[in-house]
């Protein structure tokens, strides 16, 4: 068989090298047919014995999680869980044999469908691509109802050589759990993106993954020999022998700086003329903090606190309390022993609806969106205020608010922050009365009128993934204009120096927090720029590390100078790639 090549999304550094092991395909394609009245209730038995047995297992598999798994795991069980609870999962699907007579697989596929159809509307992409944790539950009950079963072959002694590649149309974080006591190298799905559950594990794993390859699981047959570039998002299939040895040395290249990178957790990140650079970690659960605190870093930068309100679509009432809420948050301010941990607020609306009834709006990417929805519901942010404003009396936290535009959101957003302080003396609850309360700048017009942030903010956070998408006009998530993301555009590269000059000028920290933060490519342009703290995933902070230790800012100021006078983008790529060279 001739070598070819696949391009898809990368999600993961890294290389794996070995053979495909093929999933079976997905089991949402069932037979469809009507039953007799008197079978019935029969078949709603059947369905709901197979949601008890699913139950069963994920209680199970929950059990058996290994102390050193990674905590997104157990998150993503918990979150089927949770799905596998909701009556939109659970009676819906019941109505539908009682009233239209359709078999079990059948009623429990529309409704997986209808749902699914619901959440593709949603135009933030992490949310958007949680109808995958919908769909893989529906197929975990279906697997049940129909006897299949995702399995992976033992592989014993000097097989363990060749490692495993799992190639599938998607894999649920349950089937990942399996993976564990295999020689596994890598995934290779047909769909996902930046934010599906395949590239969150993979990252979490730190394992080498290709996801968004179409057709991937198609063309690739069993046992092929296969080659995932993650770092380029690109899966070789039967390579030659020329490319196999290539690889295997850039492998080996790969482990040896890895295990060179492991002995910096402890070491300082101070540039080599002497400055010291703050190396903060992204998370979205209590649980992520181990991992930021295993890779050495300064605090957490952003805390993205929408993932605890996952799993309550449908039903607003099902929203977290503010004690559960506070749970979450004070889990992770004393995991962090000490070090600040910045909790944004609510970043959901018109684009990620709580409600699965409400309706999208026409461009959900400028609606009601973060902060905007959280002033028109007041008593859903009252209650999140409370709750981090509670977790802030047992360690130093920091509150962000996103999206922020305008003068009169910023006075509204500190005049309930100071009703939430005014609530909880009245209860008698302690919190920190000087908690930093600082501003996303994500939106061009925050970044063209910095002064009305400067004056009412303790310090502000770049979302370079919003700024590049407002700032270019384009959906990030449309892939017929994903080319056109580009955060080395001369426009992006004005409005991230000239905020980060702004407030080294006022003396107002400011930090990055999007995906530009973890581009080791992007490290030394973003020093010249005079940025002085980082957020980014876990993952990523050994290897940003080593660029900052070896970095001198004099030299990166001046070559940074120049490259913000250009405006060719070839001549912009090409001078980030020698910045640092003399």
């Amino acid at each position: 068989m001739a070598s070819f090549t696949l391009h898809g999304i990368p999600v993961s550094r890294g290389i794996a090298i070995g053979r495909a092991h093929l999933l079976a395909p997905a089991a949402l394609d069932v037979k469809h047919y009507l039953i007799a009245e008197e079978q019935v209730e029969a078949e709603v038995q059947r369905l709901q014995a197979a949601i008890a047995t699913v139950h069963k297992e994920l209680q199970t598999l929950w059990s058996a999680l290994p102390k050193d798994s990674p905590a997104e795991l157990g998150a993503f069980i918990d979150v089927h869980a949770l799905i596998l609870s909701d009556p939109m999962i659970v009676d819906v699907p019941l109505d539908i044999i009682r009233s239209r007579h359709y078999n079990a697989e059948w009623a429990l596929v529309t409704q997986i469908d209808e749902l699914s159809a619901q959440f593709e509307e949603i135009d933030d992409p992490y949310l958007r691509e949680r109808k995958a944790d919908i769909q893989q539950v529906g197929e975990r009950v279906l697997k049940v109802l129909t006897g299949t079963a995702t399995t992976l072959p033992k592989i014993d002694g000097d097989e363990l050589a060749v490692r495993m590649i799992v190639v599938a149309h998607d894999i649920s974080p349950a089937d990942m759990l399996q993976f564990r006591d295999r020689a596994f190298g890598g995934f290779v799905t047909d769909v996902g993106g930046q934010n599906s559950h395949t590239a969150i594990v993979a990252r979490s794993l730190d394992i080498p993954a290709a996801v968004g390859m179409f057709n991937a699981s198609d063309l690739i047959a069993q046992d092929d020999w296969l080659i995932i570039d993650g770092d380029a998002g690109v899966v070789i299939v039967d390579p030659t022998p020329v490319v196999l040895e290539q690889y295997r040395e850039r492998q080996a290249r790969q482990l040896r700086e890895r295990k060179k990178l492991s002995k910096l957790k402890k070491t300082p990140a101070i540039t080599k003329d002497g400055v010291e650079i703050s190396l903060c970690a992204n998370i979205e659960l209590p649980e992520d903090c181990a991992a930021a605190m295993e890779a050495g870093s300064s605090g957490i930068g952003l805390f993205r606190s929408e993932f605890l309100f996952m799993g309550r679509t449908g039903n607003v009432d099902k929203l977290p309390s503010e004690d559960e809420q506070f749970e979450a948050y004070r889990k992770a301010v004393t995991m962090m022993k000490g070090r600040p941990v910045t909790i944004r607020t609510l970043d959901i609306g018109a684009d990620k609806p709580l409600d699965a009834a409400e309706q999208t709006a026409l461009n959900p990417a400028l609606g009601l969106r973060a902060i905007r929805y959280c002033l028109a519901e007041p008593q859903i942010f009252l209650i999140q205020l409370r709750a981090i404003l509670r977790a802030s009396a047992f360690g130093p936290v920091k509150l962000l608010i996103p999206m922020l535009a305008h003068a009169f959101e910023i006075e509204q957003t500190l005049s309930m922050i100071s009703q939430a302080k005014a609530q909880l003396r009245e209860a008698n609850k302690k919190f920190d009365d000087a908690i930093p309360i600082g501003a996303m700048i994500e939106i061009p017009a925050a970044a063209l009128a910095l002064p009305l942030f400067i004056k009412r903010m303790d310090f502000l956070s770049i979302g370079t993934n919003d700024l590049i998408q407002y700032t270019l006009a384009i959906d990030r998530v449309d892939h017929e204009v994903a080319h056109l993301y580009n955060p080395l555009h001369p426009a992006v590269l004005y409005l991230v120096s000239s905020i980060i000059a702004a407030g080294a000028r006022e003396r107002i920290p400011v930090s990055v927090c999007g995906e530009m933060a973890g581009d080791v490519k992007l490290t030394r342009l973003l020093l010249g720029m005079g940025l002085r703290e980082f957020s980014m995933h876990p993952t990523q902070l050994l290897p940003v590390k080593n660029e900052i230790l070896n970095s001198d800012l004099t030299i990166l100021g001046m070559q940074t100078r120049k490259i913000l006078r250009t405006v060719e983008p070839a001549a912009i790529a090409e001078a980030v790639t020698q910045l640092g060279q003399l």
